[in-house]
């Protein structure tokens, strides 16, 4: 199997299956527990909890662990949303389908404000004042986009709001983000961020939400006090040590895993230009996660490109993994790419242990589907 959809899911990394592997078996105390089992647990969650905290530049006391990307997303828009002061939200339309339908389900929707990229997918956040409500608005930009792989400008976009308005609150999801670029909240100048464990090679069902002033979130879940009163139930040991050793392994290797990305993204894209005609690449015209590309041909379909590559041991996506199957690509469509070329738009998404001749592979299969055509 040639598997480039990284940006859906990664392999665990085997390191970070031998960090879980006791947690699973003999350390499996309840890490509220009083006794030395369960203190040896909690002990080990916030070593994790430090490990994802020095990733991101932000303090311990603010990560949140979560069941992945989509609860953290849910917890920032949801969980400040209840509260009363929070006039508006503006979310760009390429947003992950998490964050749009979190968006939609609050009680009142018409609070949503969708801001509008341009043809390359980067968010045009320069809004009139006016449209900024009296009291608390809420903001939140992804800055990776999963499909395209588009960086946005998310410091520049704080800058911009807070100097506007100063009750502005700033979330980004970082879910693609993370272990592909650097990553420092301060830097950014958000408020809160959005983390998930399987897209750096950790286990699948956590995530966190770092979030500067947790006590402004009202829980999703009710029960216990587990994460600062914010997040209720036992927590996933096992999955968190996981993540915590992902992020360190991350925060090590960023940098070399990053320029070896974006060598193996280049070199791809060359082979693309030059062996398959009339393929257009979108956004490549700006700042991209070094792992992404996403293409279309045109006149052939990506979801049966996909099929048949998968039936020829090739794993690429069409579009987002959370996204609903035969619809065009909202990301594609928002950036005004018609419904026909966008229904084509294939995503390969690399991955740390992807090789050229990987590459040279994928290429000739390609190559022979868009021949038979």
């Amino acid at each position: 199997m040639i598997y480039l959809d990284h940006n859906a899911t990664s392999p665990v990394d085997q390191r970070v299956l031998e960090a879980m592997q006791p947690y699973m078996t003999s350390i499996y105390g309840n890490p509220s527990s009083l006794y030395r089992l369960g203190r040896v647990a909690r002990s080990a969650l916030e070593t994790a909890r430090c490990q994802i905290a020095a990733l991101v530049g932000a303090e311990p006391s603010e990560v949140i662990f979560t069941s992945g990307g989509t609860e953290a997303n849910n917890l920032a828009i949801k969980g400040l949303f209840v509260n009363s002061q929070v006039k508006k939200i503006f979310i760009p339309k390429t947003e992950h389908p998490s964050v749009l339908a979190a968006a939609l389900s609050l009680k009142d929707p018409l609070a949503i404000e969708y801001l509008d990229v341009d043809s390359q997918g980067l968010v045009d956040f320069e809004i009139a004042p006016s449209r900024l409500g009296a009291g608390l608005n809420f903001v939140s930009v992804m800055m990776a986009n999963n499909e395209t792989g588009v960086i946005q400008p998310i410091a520049k976009l704080s800058e911009y709001f807070k100097a506007i308005h100063s009750a502005i609150i700033l979330h980004t999801d970082a879910v693609q983000a993370l272990g592909k670029i650097p990553v420092d909240i301060a830097t950014l100048n958000v408020d809160m961020i959005s983390l998930s464990s399987h897209k750096i090679y950790g286990p699948k069902g956590v995530g966190a939400l770092v979030a500067r002033n947790p006590e402004l979130l009202t829980p999703l879940l009710f029960g216990g006090s587990q994460e600062h009163g914010v997040r209720a139930g036992t927590e996933n040991v096992p999955a968190i040590i996981g993540f915590g050793k992902a992020a360190e392994i991350a925060q090590q290797s960023l940098m070399t895993r990053s320029e070896f990305l974006k060598q193996l993204r280049d070199y791809l894209e060359g082979q693309l230009r030059s062996q398959i005609p009339g393929v257009m690449l979108f956004s490549e015209q700006v700042k991209r996660l070094p792992n992404t590309v996403q293409f279309a041909i045109p006149k052939t379909d990506g979801e049966m490109m996909l099929m048949q590559l998968d039936k020829k041991a090739c794993a690429v996506s069409s579009g987002s993994a959370c996204a609903n199957g035969g619809q065009a690509s909202h990301v594609l469509m928002a950036m005004g790419v018609n419904e026909a070329l966008a229904k084509s738009a294939v995503r390969v998404s690399l991955g740390e242990m992807n090789t050229k001749d990987e590459i040279d592979q994928f290429i000739i299969l390609l190559k022979s589907i868009v021949n038979h055509a």
